[in-house]
Order: C-alpha cells, then structure tokens, then sequence
C-alpha cells in the first residue's frame, strides 16, 4: 500500500494471471512465503469492498486484518487497512457474505529490482496463478523476470480481483489472450 496522505492511502497495482510456477525455482527467488485467508464481508458506508484477512507467514505469528477499499481507476484504489485483534474479528465475522466464498491463498514475495512480485498460488488453480507488483505511480515502469510466464495482464478484468474470486472462478482456457 503506497500511502497519499492519511485520508487517502493509495493501493496502485498490477495483475498479471501467469502460469504455475515451478515451486522450486519460487521457492529459491522468494523472500518470503505468507498464508493467507480472506473471508469477505457484506458491503456498508463507500467501500466497494471489505474483507478479513488471516495472514500467517511461514515462521512468524499469525496476524488479523481489516480492510476497506474503494476503486478509483483499474491500476489504483483507496485502501484502508488496519490490524485487529481476535474479538474485533469474531464481531466482523457476523457481518460476512454469504454468497462469497473464503479465498486460501499462498504468497510468495519475490525482489525484482526495486519492487516486490507478489505470486498468489490457489488451490483452485493448478495451471495459473497471479503475480502482482505494487507500484508508487499508475505509469511506473518495472520489469517481470523472465522465469515468469505471463499469460496476459489482468488489471483492468475484474473478473480476476480476489473479491471477485470469492464469487466466481473465471471458467476460460489458460492461454485465452
């Protein structure tokens, strides 16, 4: 989350849906390995969505938190996170949507020069998976490494958010683009 000021912190990124990486080769460009749950919450007040996100990384202890986040272009949103604790969760947990499922998740957070690629790996997936990388300008230029199989750029289809994601699961050939 690259902040703008207090009111307003931004979240710029892009997606890219990618083939499977091999686990080895992630595994040796990693920095680290996150677990991650995120349990999507009924919508209230501007949000576009709200979640809960469970974030457990491997070796470290596990963390809550609460999320908002209202779009303003495809690349950049308004983002506004903050760490809870276990009873704030349990009081929010009522407040979870039904018709969206719990999204599981691995991240594995790989350098790539003065960036971070974010590789989300699903279980529902065997064939793809999404690399992000945050950005602090929606033109900001950044390179992917060469061992990433870039399908096509996801960033303007919203079928391939993660809210979206905890509705439906995009039924499409991997090599579509």
């Amino acid at each position: 989350m690259t902040p703008a000021n207090e009111d307003r912190p931004l979240e710029i990124e892009r997606k890219f849906l990618i083939r499977m990486p091999d686990p080895d080769r992630l595994a040796a460009e990693s920095t680290r390995k996150i677990r991650i749950r995120q349990i999507y919450l009924k919508l209230s007040g501007d949000a576009q969505s709200r979640r809960l996100r469970l974030s457990r990384p491997e070796g470290g202890e596990e963390k809550r938190y609460y999320t908002e986040k209202i779009r303003l272009t495809d690349r950049t949103r308004i983002e506004r996170e903050r760490e809870i604790g276990p009873e704030e969760w349990d009081a929010l947990m009522a407040e979870a949507d039904p018709e969206r499922r719990v999204i599981e998740k691995t991240r594995w957070c790989v350098p790539s020069g003065p960036h971070t690629l974010e590789i989300d790996i699903f279980p529902f997936w065997t064939d793809r998976a999404f690399c992000e990388v945050e950005l602090s300008a929606e033109e900001e230029r950044f390179e992917l490494p060469d061992w990433l199989r870039v399908i096509r750029e996801v960033t303007d289809d919203g079928r391939y958010t993660n809210y979206a994601l905890a509705r439906s699961i995009p039924e499409e050939s991997p090599d579509r683009g």
